[in-house]
C-alpha cells in the first residue's frame, strides 16, 4: 500500500508498564521492532509523529503516573519536533487535543500502531474513522492480551487480536502488514 504524503503516524501506549507480567500474556512479541522501524522512517520523512501516553487515575494500573510503568519504554521516547498526548480514557480521540492537532496540519490520514489491539487501537481507529480520518491499521505492529470472554471462555491473545481488526477492517480501516507499507 502507498502511504500518501504526511500520513500521520500514531504510537499507542508504548510505555514501560505494557510490558508488566500481570497483562499476561501477548500475541505479536516483535510488535515493538515493527513499531520503531515504522518511527524511524517516518522520522527520517519528517513526517508527523504522535506519541500516546495512557495516564490512569488507578494506583493499580500499570499506567499510573506516580511509578515506572508510566514512562516511555526504550527508543520511544518523543523528538523535540513529534507531539505527545496524554490520555485518560482508551480513546485517543477523547478529551484531548489529537483532532484539532491534525485538522491544523491539514492531516486527513493517520495509521495507527500500538497497544492493546482490542482497547486503545480499536477506540482510536474507530473514533478517527467516525470523524473523517482516513485510518490504516498495522497488523504485525500491535498487540493484544488474552482475555475472557462475555461468557466466560478465555481467549487467547490471537484471538482477541484477530477479532478486534475485523470489528475494524474495511468499516472503520484498512488493515496491512508492515510489509505493505510504501513510502
Amino acid at each position: 500500500m502507498n502511504i500518501k504524503n504526511m500520513t500521520a503516524l500514531i504510537i499507542i501506549d508504548q510505555q514501560k508498564g505494557i510490558a508488566s507480567p500481570k497483562l499476561g500474556y501477548r500475541n505479536n512479541q516483535g510488535a515493538e521492532s515493527v513499531m520503531l522501524n515504522l518511527l524511524s522512517q517516518w522520522r527520517k520523512l519528517g513526517w508527523p509523529i504522535f506519541h500516546i501516553k495512557h495516564s490512569s487515575a488507578d494506583p493499580e494500573s500499570v499506567f499510573w503516573p506516580e511509578q515506572e510503568g508510566f514512562e516511555f519504554k526504550p527508543g520511544f521516547f518523543p523528538l523535540l519536533n513529534e507531539v505527545m498526548i496524554e490520555k485518560k480514557t482508551p480513546c485517543t480521540f477523547s478529551n484531548t487535543n489529537l483532532e484539532v492537532l491534525l485538522k491544523e496540519k491539514g492531516l486527513k490520514s493517520i495509521i495507527v500502531v500500538g497497544a492493546s489491539t482490542n482497547n486503545s487501537v480499536e477506540a482510536t481507529v474507530r473514533t478517527g474513522a467516525c470523524k473523517g480520518f482516513s485510518v490504516t491499521v498495522i497488523e504485525d505492529a500491535c498487540f493484544a492480551f488474552s482475555k475472557m470472554d462475555y461468557f466466560g471462555r478465555e481467549r487467547t491473545a490471537e484471538e482477541v487480536h484477530a477479532m478486534s481488526l475485523a470489528n475494524l477492517e474495511n468499516e472503520y480501516a484498512s488493515i496491512i502488514q508492515s510489509s505493505e507499507v510504501k513510502l
